[in-house]
């Protein structure tokens, strides 16, 4: 043999017996890591747990659900795997690795995106000791019954006109001019409250006061810039030849408590009707309503979707604008309604996905390059809510996952009530809702 021959030889020696001494040295960790028997302190075995589980983030930024129900072999053989795909004499001998870390990323690709179709409903809220009920805008309640004061004032004012100019022309009995006026939504005017921009806004005064961030993740101070989120334009080309916004529901079953079966115009999906409807009549934007169903099996939801809804995108690139119109989850005997000019009605909440866990940093398989747009058309959106129709907005809800807002940068996922609010005040919240988007899109006021 020659000395090629042998040195070939060698390396491949060399390999091996490299790769023995990281087995065994993984085969050692583990058995200390169960030694907690036989009068051990728990907390030993404690510390090794700990440490497989910091090796599992660390190497797959793995989030807490993934963890719940595994076997103590599959996380056995989990460590083990990173540990010794993480030598890098081994990486050099294995050529199969990056095809295996390759089929790796796709499974956890999609059980994260299973885990996002799940993660939208906030149950979670109680246990967060996150107030959503009077204090809705995070300031004094004080502060907020003034606001709600003169915005009922101004209603009130208006009110009082409109029935004078009504009764004059009426040929109904006053009792039927009266009903119909009460139905009627009338647009404010004019803010019943307005923030002072010119004091200062830092990063703990703009999240206190406007956004609900869920334990899931953290939201960077990069993001919470008020220049970055209250002065992007956010109008759109009304002018263009095809539509500039599209409405669609990944959750179109979503329904309410007198919802009727079999009837989407009761549900959700009617909601983005009356949406689409106002949008256009009302506002003279080109709206494409989509009605498609994805949630069958709620898990894909997200997933099912993303497809169809990059198709639409395609095929109507005049688009600007895109809105996920859902209906919330809470739990108890919360209802999220409130009164607006003597109709019930729907109160909503304005959601981003940051595609960041708190454990583990940035979820790579969710990118999302429209971050900072989505949460300055979200934070828009609630500034106008807050000004002028002061409590009908809930805080902006902040969770770990992306939620396909990363199709467009003017992306918006909006909770419009929840499964225990009537059709009626789902449908009267539509109103405020749309005049609300006008208000951030085109400028509208009144």
């Amino acid at each position: 043999m020659n000395d090629k021959g042998w040195k070939q030889k060698g390396k491949g020696l060399g390999i091996m017996i490299l790769l023995l001494v990281g087995v065994v040295c993984c085969c050692i960790s583990f058995q200390r890591g169960r030694q907690t028997a036989g009068g051990q302190d728990e907390k030993q075995g404690g510390i090794s747990i700990f440490l497989k589980k910091q090796m599992e983030r660390a190497y797959f930024q793995i989030p807490a659900f993934l963890e719940e129900g595994e076997s103590e072999a599959g996380n056995r053989k989990k460590l083990a795997d990173c540990m010794l795909g993480e030598l890098l004499i081994f990486r050099y001998a294995d050529q199969e690795t990056n095809g295996e870390r390759e089929q790796e990323d796709a499974i956890m690709a999609e059980l994260l995106l299973e885990k996002e179709g799940i993660d939208e409903d906030y149950k979670n809220i109680e246990e967060e000791n996150l107030d959503y009920g009077k204090d809705a805008l995070h300031i004094e309640n004080s502060i907020l019954e003034e606001m709600e004061r003169e915005n009922s004032l101004h209603n009130s004012n208006e009110e009082r006109v409109n029935e004078e100019n009504t009764l004059d022309q009426a040929v109904e009995g006053p009792d039927e001019t009266e009903e119909a006026l009460s139905q009627e939504f009338r647009r404010a005017s004019y803010p019943a409250y307005t923030y002072d921009w010119e004091e200062s806004w830092d990063y703990e005064g703009l999240l206190s006061n406007f956004f609900a961030v869920d334990s899931s993740t953290l939201l960077s101070e990069d993001y919470l810039s008020l220049d970055k989120l209250l002065h992007e334009d956010l109008t759109v080309d009304k002018e263009v030849d095809g539509p500039q916004i599209l409405i669609y529901h990944t959750h179109a079953s979503e329904s309410f408590i007198d919802s009727v079966e079999g009837d989407p115009s009761t549900t959700i999906v009617g909601a983005g009707d009356k949406l689409a409807r106002l949008l256009k009549e009302e506002y003279g934007f080109n709206v494409l309503h989509h009605t498609g169903v994805y949630d069958e099996v709620r898990e894909d939801a997200y997933a099912n979707a993303l497809p169809e809804i990059e198709k639409i995108l395609q095929e109507n690139p005049t688009i600007e604008v895109v809105i996920d119109l859902h209906r919330d989850a809470v739990s108890g005997d919360r209802k999220l309604v409130m009164d607006l000019q003597g109709r019930p009605t729907a109160r909503f909440m304005f959601f981003n996905g940051l595609s960041y866990i708190r454990k583990s940093g940035s979820i790579e398989y969710l990118e999302n390059p429209y971050i900072q747009d989505n949460l300055a058309f979200s934070f828009q959106a609630q500034v106008a809510a807050n000004e002028y129709y002061p409590g009908i907005a809930r805080k902006i809800y902040l969770k770990a996952y992306r939620y396909n807002l990363h199709l467009r940068p003017k992306s918006m996922l909006i909770e419009l009530g929840a499964q225990n609010n009537t059709v009626e005040e789902i449908m009267n919240a539509c109103d405020p809702l749309a005049h609300i988007l006008a208000i951030v899109l085109d400028d509208v006021i009144s």
